[in-house]
């Protein structure tokens, strides 16, 4: 297995298929489960946050948009992982761990 490492943000350990949404304009292109991938968040991306079930970003810290979303939901996150949208792509299964701050894909 890979390993992507990043600041654990949110805990809880999730498996899933990955959606990668780099521009708000496309949040209506995730489904419902699907583990959101995007360089950052903002309050643009709340709707697709409500479909995830979990959040990996590249930038960010314990205090960012998307950990304080992602806690107050209650799903995993992983953020400041500085290159998951350049490694991970739609449809791939990974394991995002959100206690240890780790994304696992094969």
């Amino acid at each position: 297995m890979k390993r992507i490492k990043g600041i654990a943000a949110s805990w809880g350990s999730v498996k899933g298929q990955v959606k990668v949404i780099c521009d708000p304009k496309d949040v209506s292109k995730m489904s419902h489960g699907e583990i959101l991938v995007a360089e950052y968040t903002n309050p643009l991306f709340t709707s697709a946050i409500l479909k995830a079930s979990a959040l990996i970003t590249d930038t960010g810290g314990k205090l960012c948009h998307g950990a304080i979303v992602a806690r107050e939901l209650g799903i995993p996150a992983v953020v400041g992982t500085k290159k998951a949208t350049k490694v991970l792509s739609d449809g791939m299964d990974v394991r995002v761990d959100g206690e240890r701050g780790e994304i696992l894909y094969a």
